[in-house]
């Protein structure tokens, strides 16, 4: 059985995240300072001294979640792992994409954070605060929620933004759409319908604004192909073309982020083990779930990574 290593995507972010790595490595401390040179921001400080609300912002949460996965990523390859002679395929949720991306080479460490603050900033920049919602439905099959978007939209924008499988999808448009969307679940049985925290309505057709600026900035950017296929969130296939890996980036800023499918993909393809490289532990608890037979490891503090070379190396 081969392994895959995943990472994660936005709200795996806490202050403190990825302090104990820079504390403990130099590799590690390398990267967040190479973040910071690159954004001309102290991010590493906000990182590990919050305020929460700050780390939070989506234009922080997405280069910070980034760095803290790519300096576990440094730290491995020290210790002499070699993600091309080791790992057949690497996935990233959402923005956890591109730190996929960059682990295999596809992207530099200094572009790969310019691009997420360059998408963090656009997908805040796309609809006005409180124009757009989204909501997890808890307990209905992903056909039952497509019925219940398409019932809800009515010439307005509601559609599937995450299906992250263990019975959780994501909606994502316009506020009243997204509202009746949940009240329609509800109504057809989801057990529960949360109208969730979002300061804008991610993978819906009103990030287009989003889509259009990440286009032109991806088209600037240099890209290798990866030293093994991304499995790519829109499409769940094995990619490794540089420009086509663009192109899903892109669709990916209005598209469904098919992580249960994703999952799904891995364990059907030979693969056994998932090592979950960066903060917290949100994809390995979505993969036990999805599929019961995956091994799921999450690698994120010192002790992890000591753990998974003695495995992997």
């Amino acid at each position: 059985m081969s392994i895959a290593f995943t990472f994660p995507g936005q709200g795996s972010q806490a202050v403190g995240m990825g302090r104990d790595l820079a504390e403990a490595f130099p590799e590690a401390r390398a990267v967040f300072e190479e973040v910071d040179d690159a954004l001309s921001q102290k991010l590493s400080k906000v990182m590990w001294e919050g305020p929460e609300d700050e780390l939070t912002l989506t234009a922080n949460a997405q280069p910070a979640l980034m760095a803290v996965s790519i300096a576990a990523m440094r730290v491995m390859e020290k210790g002499g792992l070699s993600l091309r002679d080791k790992v057949s395929y690497v996935a990233g949720h959402s923005l956890g994409e591109y730190s996929a991306l960059c682990a295999a080479g596809t992207f530099s460490l200094a572009d790969t954070a310019r691009l997420l603050r360059i998408r963090g900033d656009a997908m805040q920049a796309a609809v006005p605060v409180g124009e757009g919602a989204m909501a997890a439905i808890i307990g209905l099959e992903a056909e039952d929620v497509e019925a219940v978007c398409a019932a809800a939209s009515a010439g307005s924008v509601c559609q599937i933004a995450n299906d992250n499988g263990g019975g959780q999808l994501v909606v994502s448009g316009a506020r009243a759409a997204v509202e009746e969307a949940a009240r329609l679940a509800s109504e057809k049985g989801a057990k529960r319908a949360i109208m969730l925290p979002v300061s804008a309505p991610f993978h819906s057709a009103l990030m287009q604004p989003a889509a259009d600026a990440m286009r032109e900035a991806l088209a600037k950017v240099g890209k290798s192909a990866p030293a093994v296929p991304v499995i790519a969130n829109v499409t769940v296939s094995p990619l490794t073309d540089p420009e086509e890996i663009a192109r899903r980036l892109v669709e990916q800023v209005t598209g469904r982020v098919r992580w249960r499918e994703t999952v799904a993909w891995f364990g059907e393809n030979g693969v056994g083990t998932l090592y979950e490289i960066g903060s917290g532990k949100v994809l390995s608890g979505l993969a036990r779930r999805i599929n019961r037979d995956l091994n799921a490891v999450a690698v994120n503090a010192p002790a992890d990574i000591e753990a998974a070379m003695q495995a992997l190396v």
